[in-house]
Parts: structure tokens; sequence; C-alpha cells
């Protein structure tokens, strides 16, 4: 009763603004996400997140400076771009579906850059001067020690949006050039938080550390270990950390045996095991059916379907 006595004597700009931060601190709060990760339709989630994206993004509009809003549509579009645009533009076939698969690799490139730039404004806005820092002339520590816990969404999305758009383009050194500052970033979100969202960061690295040349920061070593991290911290339940494992480290290595072993591992989860994560796992089940489908394209020694090839 007292908080409606309040609006009713608020201007009604002020009565606005009351009302848009009310409905910004209830779309983005603690478990919001929730509604997407656990649900078991991926096209029902695919194609509901565009119009929740454009909502946030109205919002957004009337309060920019809102971190919650910041966070959540920059993440969306990150989200949106990895699961339903860049990884069913790599399941595509190469051959016969060449351009739609381009087409949908830039689309994901374009999504990637503007979650990432959304969030990067959301650093701006909470330490200024924070996107003009450098990893290597020291500037940037500074920045990074004045964070804490609860910032470690906002740096994890950041560098996964800007290291997921540069991984579709390794020209593009503009955003190539970020690496030295994102590996900051996320060390310092595993320094925060090494358990955020289970083993997050872990999958991360594994990506990380196993994808990149050594002369730009990959370790082998380093890989694995976050692997087995992974696989502790989530009691191997997460499809995502098999699939990773086999499609960078086991076709680098042509190894095909445990190439086959960890998408079967990745196959018998049960996604209903850890609702939490059940779109991600089913998600990432996906990927493992079609890279046992395809695996004569990533392994030079397997015949193709049919005796034949391209």
């Amino acid at each position: 009763m007292a908080l409606l006595c309040l609006i009713l004597l608020l201007p009604s700009c002020a009565i606005n603004r009351v009302a848009i931060n009310l409905v910004s601190n209830a779309l983005t709060g603690e478990g919001s996400a929730d509604v997407f990760t656990s649900d078991p339709d991926p096209e029902l989630v695919g194609a509901a997140i565009p119009f929740a994206i454009k909502l946030y993004e109205t919002l957004l509009a009337q309060n920019p400076n809102h971190q919650g809003l910041l966070l959540t549509t920059g993440s969306l579009f990150i989200m949106y771009a990895n699961a339903f645009v860049h990884a069913p533009a790599q399941m595509m076939d190469p051959i016969f579906e060449y351009h739609q698969q381009v087409q949908g690799l830039d689309r994901a490139k374009a999504l990637y850059i503007r979650g990432y730039e959304i969030l990067v404004s959301a650093l701006d806005k909470k330490l200024p001067g924070f996107s003009s820092a450098r990893a290597e002339d020291g500037t940037l520590a500074p920045y990074l020690a004045r964070l804490g816990k609860d910032d470690v969404p906002l740096l994890y999305w950041t560098v996964a949006g800007g290291l997921s758009a540069y991984s579709m383009d390794l020209f593009d050194f503009s955003l190539g050039s970020r690496i030295p500052e994102w590996e900051a970033m996320m060390a310092r979100a595993y320094e925060l938080d090494p358990n955020f969202n289970t083993a997050a960061i872990d999958e991360f690295y594994v990506l990380f550390y196993a994808a990149l040349p050594e002369n730009m920061g990959g370790d082998r070593a380093r890989a694995e270990w976050h692997f087995n991290q992974a696989l502790e911290k989530t009691q191997g339940l997460s499809a995502s950390t098999y699939v990773s494992w086999a499609m960078v480290v086991n076709v680098s290595d042509q190894d095909y045996e445990s190439f086959q072993a960890n998408l079967y591992m990745a196959l018998a989860i049960d996604p209903d095991e850890d609702p939490s994560t059940r779109l991600l796992n089913i998600l990432a089940q996906r990927r493992a059916r079609h890279l046992l489908e395809t695996a004569h394209e990533h392994f030079f020694f397997l015949p193709f379907p049919g005796g034949g090839g391209y």
C-alpha cells in the first residue's frame, strides 16, 4: 500500500521509469534463463528467442543502463547464434548446401558481434574505459581486480561472444587482437567462480586450449585438465563436454576410436536427469549424431557412404 501511494504521487514519467525498472528486474532475475534451458523442444525455443531478444531490446531502449538487461540481451544473442544459427549451418552439406551454409555462418558471426557489443557496453558502463584497456600493457588488470563474483556471467558471455565471432573468420584481425584481453577476462572469471554454471568455464577452456595454435595460447595439457574437471563437476552428465573433445581433439589426432567412444558417451546421457540443462544436452546430442553420420568428412581413412567420393 505504501509503494502504491508513492507511485501515485510520482509524475507520469517517473511512473514509467518505475514500471520499466520493475519489468526489467522481473525479466532478468535469477533463474530467468531456465525457461529456455530446461525446455525439451529445441524448435519451440529457437522460434521464441528472437521475440524475446526484441522484447529485451525494446526495454533496453527505455532503460539503457540496466545491467541485467544488457547481460540478458547480449547473452541471448550469443546463445541464439550458437544453438540455432551457427550449429545448424555447420551441419549443412558443404557441397550441396554451400551457399546456405555460407549465409548461415555469416549471419551467426553478425549475431555474435551484436551480442558481444552489447556486453562490452555493459562493461564500459560499469567500469568506464574498460574496452580501451589492454592485457599486454597492464592497463586491463586494475579493471578486472574491481570485478566480483556477480560479474562472472558478464565476463563469460562477453568472451564467449567475441571468440565465437572470431572463430567464424580467423582473418578478422580486429577481433583476433583482443584474444589476450579475452584470455585475461576468462581467467578472472574462473578465479572468481570456477563452478560458474557448474562447469561452463571448464568446457569453454576445452575448446579454447585445444583449438588455438600454441603461439596464440593453445595448450593440449591444459585442455585435457579442464576436460577432466568438466566431467567431474557435471558427473559426466554434460553431452557438450564429450562432443567438444571429440570434435576438436579426436578429429585433430585422427583418433576415430576415441571419437566414437566420446560421442556414444554423449548420446548415453538422459537429458531429463538434469532438467536445468535439458535443452543443452538435446542440442549437443543432435550434434553428436551428425558427427557420427558424417565421420567420413573428418577422418581421411574412412570410406565415403556408398563406396564412392564426391
